[in-house]
């Protein structure tokens, strides 16, 4: 064998050598679950991404890195998650808001929950709590109801924006109270809850965890629960189906959602390990103190909140002619 052939062979052999080192490093990278949220860091939604995702790593046996894609109403991280490879590696984590409610409010809306997603586990229940001024002079929900039935002028109601949750929630309570509060819509829960403190909204529907924190240093009673059951955080106070007005149950669940065609065993190996995670003492404790309830479940169980959700919601937007700013 000539000269040339020896190094023609050398410098093949190389390349292969080196297609094979591409090769083994590319299969030994540690595989990674991403977890979408769809709005900024800090956020509700994100405490509750940032407090599962170390725990939800040591359950899948890898990392799971939290991304923040917030805007279009949740838009931008459906569609994201909904492109994404079906393998369980992309999560999202979504408020009710964004699966049930949006599909009702946007006609034209880019993503379609029940066919663009594949459901994976709910991760916790926020319930609608209704709020007054520490000094209004309600002291439950029914009184509230009995003011508002004999008021000249309308009862306030503040939300954080129209069609959100805790607007929605107030037009149950109307429905099944057949009464008539008066909506004020806000950008956002948190100035909504500041005119509610300064006297200047009667009162206000919110998830307990953004609301733990007023309503402990006294500047927020809470009166009224939209559950189906009382509230560990708060057991003194009654559901409104307790006070006679059934029908009045709204909950901003966040959950995991993969992409479209997400294999079944997958979302199960998953759903599993936010399970296991979820029952973790420490994460447990974490989001029970936050006002939150823990509530993972398995994929079918998810489908079937999802499906009856949409419905519900679907039905008060119509009935209620509501449409987004």
């Amino acid at each position: 064998m000539t000269s040339m052939h020896l190094a023609r062979r050398a410098v093949a052999l190389g390349l292969a050598a080196a297609a094979l080192a591409v090769s083994g490093a590319a299969l030994a990278q540690p595989k990674t679950t991403r977890l979408i949220v769809a709005f900024p860091p800090g956020g509700p939604v994100d405490f509750v991404a940032r407090t599962l995702s170390e725990q939800l790593g040591k359950e899948l046996g890898h990392t799971v890195i939290v991304e923040n894609k917030a805007g279009a109403n949740g838009a931008i991280a459906a569609d994201f998650v909904s492109r994404a490879a079906p393998d369980a590696q992309t999560l999202w984590l979504t408020s009710v808001g964004a699966v049930a409610i949006n599909p009702a409010l946007y006609p034209k809306l880019s993503y379609k929950p029940a066919t663009d997603l594949t459901p994976v586990s709910l991760v916790v229940n926020n319930v609608e709590v209704l709020v007054v001024n520490a000094k209004a002079p309600y002291p439950s929900g029914a009184e509230f109801v009995e003011a508002a039935r004999r008021a000249t002028a309308p009862l306030t109601m503040a939300s954080s924006g129209t069609g959100s949750v805790p607007h929605l929630a107030m037009e149950l309570l109307n429905e099944h109270a057949q009464i008539k509060l008066m909506h004020v819509p806000y950008k956002g829960a948190a100035p909504a809850i500041t005119d509610v403190i300064a006297g200047h909204v009667d009162g206000f529907f919110g998830d307990i965890p953004g609301l733990v924190g007023h309503i402990a240093a006294g500047k927020l009673k809470p009166i009224g629960l939209a559950a189906a059951k009382r509230h560990p955080r708060f057991p003194d106070v009654k559901t409104f189906a307790e006070m006679g007005i059934p029908g009045v149950d709204s909950d901003n669940w966040y959950a995991l959602f993969a992409a479209k065609g997400t294999p079944a065993a997958d979302a199960e190996r998953v759903s599993q390990a936010v399970r296991r995670a979820l029952a973790t003492p420490a994460i447990k404790a974490k989001l029970e103190a936050s006002g939150a309830e823990v509530a993972g479940s398995t994929p079918a169980e998810l489908a079937k909140v999802l499906a009856s959700d949409s419905d519900k919601w679907a039905r008060v937007v119509r009935a209620n002619n509501v449409t987004p700013d």
